[in-house]
């Protein structure tokens, strides 16, 4: 019976020679996954308009922070816009997942949303025709969404949620609260997920002094405390916040998502109403 001879030992050199081999090719995927992040940091700077429109007694103002580590960025956005009516419409949202794709996304559905915001004036409309467009680009992903529409001749905030977290508001006469937060049929499915999908729409008329105050789940859910903790987190700074300018708020509720403990990116909306 014969022995099997041992397989030769690879010498020194072939080992640094296969050792290069792997080092490169980490090299090759870190820079590639470098370029991607790279990507979705500056299509998302790009999509999201640099400042958002407002109307006599009515100013808004927005903040976004990058998600902490760079694989993470890519999927939250606000917008604002005149409409023909001469009403205004503004809207804030989260697609599901990162990187490239969701930033892709991202602008389809908000440059979907505010052509379509032209067609219809009832927010549910709104957001069930760009349910139906973004389930016939066929793309696996989905966002929670919520859009307002304020009319300056009634004053009336009229707001229609995909899935997204409720608005968080406070008056200088001491009401505050957050909307519709136990009333789960006030609110539709994400975008994207289910054809046909009805958006139920929430309606106030806004008078004295008010501050509305939406956030992505990066503001307000992480780790460090769950989603109840952080809109309570906002409502004490919006309680604050009453009558300071909508940009000052802005900054203020956004330092909330360092104390999350959560690695996503994070959009804060505000909408400030003046005694007319």
């Amino acid at each position: 019976m014969s022995r099997r001879r041992p397989s030769h030992p690879a010498s020194a050199h072939e080992l640094l020679g296969r050792l290069g081999k792997l080092t490169a090719q980490a090299l090759e995927h870190v820079e590639m996954q470098r370029a991607r992040v790279e990507l979705a940091m500056a299509l998302q700077r790009e999509l999201l308009p640099a400042a958002l429109p407002s109307l006599p007694g009515l100013r808004t103002a927005a903040r976004y922070a990058p998600a902490r580590h760079g694989l993470d960025i890519g999927g939250d956005w606000y917008d604002g816009f005149r409409l023909p009516d001469g009403t205004l419409g503004l809207t804030i949202g989260d697609v599901q997942g990162h990187d490239v794709e969701a930033a892709v996304f991202m602008g389809q559905v908000r440059i979907g949303l505010r052509a379509l915001a032209t067609a219809a004036s009832d927010p549910g409309e709104v957001l069930s025709r760009t349910n139906e467009l973004l389930l016939s680009l066929s793309d696996g992903l989905f966002a929670t969404c919520c859009y307002l529409r304020f009319d300056p001749a009634t004053r009336e905030l009229s707001a229609a949620r995909a899935g997204h977290i409720p608005a968080i508001w406070a008056t200088a006469d001491g009401r505050s609260g957050v909307e519709d937060v136990e009333e789960a049929e006030e609110v539709g499915l994400p975008l994207g997920i289910e054809p046909g999908e009805e958006y139920p729409v929430t309606r106030r008329r806004l008078a004295g002094t008010e501050a509305v105050v939406l956030v992505t789940d990066g503001v307000v859910e992480g780790p460090s405390f769950p989603l109840d903790e952080g809109l309570d987190q906002v409502l004490q700074r919006v309680r604050a916040g009453v009558g300071t300018e909508p940009g000052e708020l802005a900054a203020r509720v956004i330092e909330i998502a360092d104390l999350t403990g959560h690695s996503d990116d994070a959009a804060v909306l505000v909408i400030c109403h003046d005694e007319p």
